[in-house]
């Protein structure tokens, strides 16, 4: 049988759909939202269809229907599908292992990089949704746990009433028709369902292009020409090699000796062969113990599996057991790593292929940027741990952060595939630095976003990134949801707060009360340029709009500071993380915990309370109301979470 008659089975059907109900842009959930038990009724139903395959006479097919469809559960497609959900798109989830989070998750536990560069260019750390789960990780999570980072993950994406989400579930088959894909079968042999997706949008968040593949997507493998580009970091001639895999380890001080015997498959590793990859701590390693570039990081997955652990255990064997270390006596592994930590493969090909040339800029802005990267182009040697001679990695840091555009990130030739993650498309230069978990939430965000939007709107991504006007709207509803997009600000002419005139009980030098409405949302260290603040008193301190003529208001959107100037990472290292750009596991100091939102009604002098809020350790915050009429908005804020002054960068209000 096969693929397309895989898919159209005569008479394989079943009256099953997602049925799920739509909010609006950015809504909360809602508790009119299905149940738990009409989800799972949707994906495995009591009364299962009697349709069969031939070869698969025990697989239970079930039908879904949906808006948007996201092949991936790493931090790009969760973002993706959080995002699409929050604007009032209908999304399926899924995801083929039992966790989400992909290299972040517990079974892989690589730490969340991005743009900021370990604290090396602070304030840039990523907003938006990554920086909500990261807030929530720092103060849910202080002990640091990978498995409850997991948890945190699932939490995001089952409490958004728009996602129904399949784990291990695999999409394995995708029908296209006048190149667009129709809909997709995705498998999960552990319940012994199939499912049939019909979908207006598809994004694939794989990391392997796996959906893109099945649907004929235009993809690239392996490294660029110089002459390709005009790219200065890449090959004189072009192959098809990329970086290698990574399995990573934790260990911790038993206070005893803890001896330890490798298996005789390790490898012996000497000292020679660390000699550019410097031991200096044994709590959590080593993103150094790579290996499989030069191979097919798919086909020879479990190749690269084996000898990743036998690297690994031979540089446990020569920590314990070389005599070079003899602090490491009591220590012992507590935790391995059994799943590769993949960096590179296939990447799919859009309408603009990201190059280094962009990320330096060398070339205009893009008008359809939606997402910043800004991690530098850190190039591997293939070989990994085979090549010792040869320095771990190179990295040259872009100028500033880059902007990355639309239409890198749908398909070229498959009209309603979008892209995310580390197979956007890419030179190899431009994707060793968009690789990395920060970055592809970011792009995630721009891609659940863009596709809502599409949804709403019956375009397709092409049409959409070729619209200037729709393009100026979606880059609006992204920074409406803390999207950073560099050099672009707040236009958005719903926001009644930028008609108001702005005041305060109090200021920082510097600190212009106007700045809440001028339409940034970030600092650079020590600058005073997109925020508010002032000294806290014994009655706390306040910021006022007013406004010539009554406004209608119904939401209020505030985004205070949370300390972008040090990162914020669930590192398994204690120590790695020093003075000011220390992590800082809990609340952010100079977050405002407590305060109250109020209201002059038109021909009052008085103020009425809309209400107290106590405990916030988030940077955006909303709150919604029934519908009044102001003159005038106070938010009074009485407490942050350590420091002394209060610190707002925004307002908005929506009526």
């Amino acid at each position: 049988m096969n693929r397309r008659e895989f898919l159209s089975v005569a008479g394989a059907s079943t009256a099953y759909s997602v049925l799920v109900n739509v909010n609006g842009w950015g809504a909360e959930p809602k508790p009119t939202s299905p149940s738990a038990n009409d989800r799972f009724e949707s994906i495995a139903p009591a009364q299962p269809s009697s349709a069969r395959f031939a070869g698969e006479p025990h697989l239970t097919l079930v039908d879904l229907t949906c808006d948007f469809f996201v092949a991936g559960g790493g931090m790009s497609g969760v973002c993706a599908a959080v995002a699409a959900a929050r604007n009032g798109a209908k999304v399926i989830l899924v995801q083929d292992r039992s966790r989400l989070g992909g290299n972040s998750s517990s079974e892989v536990k690589m730490h969340i990089v991005g743009a900021d560069i370990h604290g090396a260019r602070p304030g840039w750390r990523e907003s938006g949704l990554i920086e909500e789960f990261r807030l929530d990780d720092a103060v849910m999570n202080p002990q640091r746990s990978r498995e409850l980072w997991d948890l945190l993950l699932y939490d995001k994406v089952v409490s958004e009433p728009n996602i129904t989400l399949l784990l291990d579930t695999v999409c394995c088959a995708a029908e296209v028709t006048d190149g667009r894909i129709q809909r997709v079968l995705a498998r999960c042999d552990k319940t012994e369902h199939l499912y049939r997706v019909t979908a207006k949008f598809f994004a694939d968040c794989t990391g392997d292009c796996r959906l893109g593949v099945e649907a004929g997507a235009d993809f690239r493998l392996g490294r660029e020409a110089k002459s390709e580009f005009n790219e200065d970091l890449a090959l004189k001639e072009a192959d098809h090699a990329t970086l290698g895999s990574s399995i990573l380890f934790t260990a911790r001080d038993y206070g005893r000796p803890m001896p330890f015997t490798p298996p005789a498959w390790a490898r012996k590793v000497t000292k020679e062969m660390l000699r550019f990859r410097g031991i200096r701590s044994w709590d959590y390693g080593y993103w150094w113990i790579e290996w499989g570039g030069d191979r097919d990081t798919i086909r020879d997955n479990e190749r690269i599996r084996h000898e990743l652990l036998s690297i690994v255990l031979g540089v446990w064997d020569y920590i314990k057991n070389s005599g070079d270390i003899p602090t490491s006596a009591n220590w012992a592994m507590d935790w391995l790593g059994m799943i590769p930590g993949k960096r590179g493969s296939r990447r799919l090909l859009g309408d603009h292929i990201l190059t280094q040339n962009d990320l330096m800029g060398k070339t205009p802005d893009f008008p359809d940027a939606v997402a910043i990267g800004g991690w530098g182009m850190d190039d591997h040697p293939p070989g990994g741990f085979d090549q010792p001679e040869l320095k771990p990695n190179t990295f040259v840091t872009p100028p500033f952060p880059y902007n990355i555009p639309l239409r890198s990130l749908y398909s070229r030739n498959v009209a309603n595939l979008f892209m995310a993650g580390r197979n956007i498309s890419a030179t190899h230069v431009a994707f060793t630095s968009t690789r990395v978990m920060a970055t592809c939430s970011v792009i995630g965000q721009a891609v659940g976003t863009a596709a809502a939007f599409c949804a709403k709107r019956n375009l397709l991504p092409r049409q959409l990134a070729g619209d200037g006007q729709r393009m100026r709207e979606l880059q609006q509803l992204l920074l409406r949801d803390d999207q950073t997009i560099r050099d672009c600000r707040n236009e958005d002419s719903l926001d009644l707060a930028r008609q108001a005139e702005v005041s305060a009980s109090d200021i920082v030098e510097g600190s212009d009360p106007a700045q809440v409405i001028n339409g940034f949302v970030r600092d650079l260290p020590g600058k005073w340029e997109n925020r508010w603040g002032a000294k806290l008193g014994p009655e706390g301190v306040w910021l006022q709009l007013d406004w010539k003529q009554p406004q209608t208001l119904r939401q209020i959107q505030l985004t205070f500071d949370t300390g972008f100037h040090r990162e914020l990472t669930h590192s398994q290292q204690n120590d790695k993380y020093k003075g000011d750009r220390a992590i800082l596991w809990g609340p952010q100091p100079e977050t405002v915990r407590d305060y109250e939102l109020l209201y002059r009604a038109p021909g009052q002098d008085a103020w009425t309370s809309l209400g107290k809020f106590s405990g916030n350790y988030q940077r955006l915050r909303r709150h919604e109301f029934a519908p009044f009429r102001a003159t005038g908005l106070r938010l009074r804020i009485t407490a942050t979470h350590g420091e002394g002054t209060a610190r707002v960068y925004e307002i908005r209000c929506y009526a």
